[in-house]
């Protein structure tokens, strides 16, 4: 007799039961051909009371599972819609609030119209990266030119300001001054990112000015210390030390606030000047705050202390993790410190992989479960996570699961409106864990919108060329596609 679905085992029935609770239909037609089961058992007649238990569906509190490309630009769409009607790229007069078309000279009145986001921050030069990201793993122009269109706003500010500022910096007014007039790499190294990244895709705005102010103020103008090392707490321009929060202070977010930019200046200018000091930065700051045994860094460093504040924040080791990956991106593959620099993010990504909490996020303070469960710190390493296992840089069969689980994680934290819940706002550095325990959460918290983005946009890209499913009820790497 030809055997229909009222034939199957129950072992098969409740299999397919499995499958068709936790996967969409339109996966679950694909999945069936690649999943595996535990081998038949070879015992004929009744089964024991414990013969299925393995196979129970489980109600897990985020997708056990791989997002079809349909569902995370769904979620990206949401962020899209959000950040565009939040982050006008107009002009006003500050004190009639009128609108301003076009400025063919300075007026010391206009300002940039506010939004819920300011568009001349660090966070925003890493939206800007995302944004050209998702637009160019979804394929939809709306959020390239969402980035081009305000570069090119800022290239026209740039143009029109930058010599005003020059004359008189102390008391000139100028809609981006904080750009023009950098202190600090916060001001100039991630929107320069952006700047090189948007022109080696094509862009036709002009980044010629804008580069030249922000990559000159990272490669010669911030502080180092005597080891050509970038840091905080140096004199400013009057002579006078300014401690952040002492003198002579490594910050590991500066690891991403200067080092990709270097790197896309070596790529842009083609001088290995640029390339070799990027590698320098990731290994020094690496050699003072990385712990081998643990996988992580600490926050904070103090040149000339014995000791130093071991307290592991979650978005700082995001931004170490995201300057690799992005340093590799551009760096030779015959450079001499390629190597080195792979294998510092081998270990990091280990570090942190051991440290994914049950539901795919990761802990404010990393290595204290205690600590709250933060999300822009998670989306980072989502993205570098699928960055990396797209490049080659890490084992797909590792890295690709937990990458999508963060995915996943991350994705829930996005409401209705594209607001991104979860993400700890503006965090010096502290010696103490009640300051990094405490720090408060906000939607209105910039730094989680671009990495959002760009882990979308790569976990798309990771999930078209690897499939990923159950077996054994386990979520594994299936092969290419």
């Amino acid at each position: 007799m030809k055997k229909t679905q009222s034939n199957l085992k129950p072992r098969h029935l409740l299999a397919g039961a499995l499958a068709a609770c936790l996967l969409p239909l339109s996966f679950t037609l694909s999945f069936n051909a690649l999943a595996q089961e535990a081998p038949p058992p070879q015992e004929k007649g009744p089964a024991a009371a414990d013969a299925m238990l393995h196979a129970l569906v489980v109600k897990y509190p985020n997708p056990y599972r791989a997002m079809e490309t349909a569902e995370v630009k769904a979620v990206l769409d949401r962020v899209f819609t959000y950040l565009d009607a939040t982050t006008p790229a107009e002009l006003i007069n500050k004190t009639s609030h009128a609108p301003i078309g076009k400025l063919d000279k300075a007026d010391p009145d206009a300002v940039l119209k506010p939004g819920d986001f300011r568009l001349t921050s660090y966070e925003w030069g890493v939206t800007y990266a995302g944004m050209l990201a998702a637009g160019a793993a979804t394929g939809d122009n709306r959020y390239t030119d969402y980035t081009i269109k305000r570069h090119q706003l800022l290239a026209d500010l740039t143009r029109i300001y930058l010599p005003v500022v020059k004359a008189d910096p102390a008391n000139s007014h100028a809609p981006i001054k904080s750009f023009l007039n950098p202190h600090a790499l916060d001001d100039a190294g991630a929107l320069c990112m952006s700047f090189l990244k948007a022109k080696g895709m094509g862009s036709k705005v002009n980044y010629g000015q804008l580069v030249d102010v922000c990559g000159k103020f990272v490669t010669e103008k911030e502080y180092r210390l005597p080891d050509g090392t970038l840091a905080r707490g140096g004199k400013d321009a009057s002579g006078n030390v300014k401690p952040r929060p002492l003198p002579n202070t490594l910050w590991l977010d500066d690891m991403f606030m200067g080092v990709p930019t270097m790197a896309l200046l070596g790529k842009d200018t083609g001088n290995a000047k640029y390339y070799d000091d990027a590698v320098k930065q990731v290994l020094q700051f690496s050699k003072r705050m990385f712990n081998p045994q643990l996988g992580i860094y600490m926050h904070g460093y103090v040149e000339g202390l014995r000791d130093h504040p071991e307290l592991r924040w979650a978005r700082a080791n995001g931004w170490a993790i995201m300057a690799m990956v992005e340093v590799l991106e551009v760096l030779p593959k015959n450079h001499k410190g390629y190597k080195a620099v792979e294998e510092q993010l081998r270990k990091h990504a280990a570090g942190l992989a051991n440290l994914q909490d049950k539901d795919g996020l990761w802990h404010q303070l990393l290595d204290r479960p205690d600590s709250y469960l933060e999300t822009s710190a998670t989306a980072i390493y989502a993205y570098a996570f699928a960055r990396a296992v797209n490049r080659g840089y890490l084992d797909k069969e590792m890295y690709g699961t937990k990458a999508n689980l963060a995915w996943n994680a991350v994705a829930s934290k996005v409401n209705a409106k594209g607001e991104i819940d979860g993400i700890c706002v503006g965090t010096g550095m502290a010696f103490d864990p009640a300051f990094y325990y405490y720090r408060p959460v906000s939607t209105r918290a910039a730094h989680g919108y671009g990495p959002v983005l760009l882990a979308g946009a790569e976990i798309i890209e990771m999930n078209k060329k690897y499939r990923f499913g159950l077996n054994d009820s386990g979520f594994m790497y299936q092969g290419t596609r």
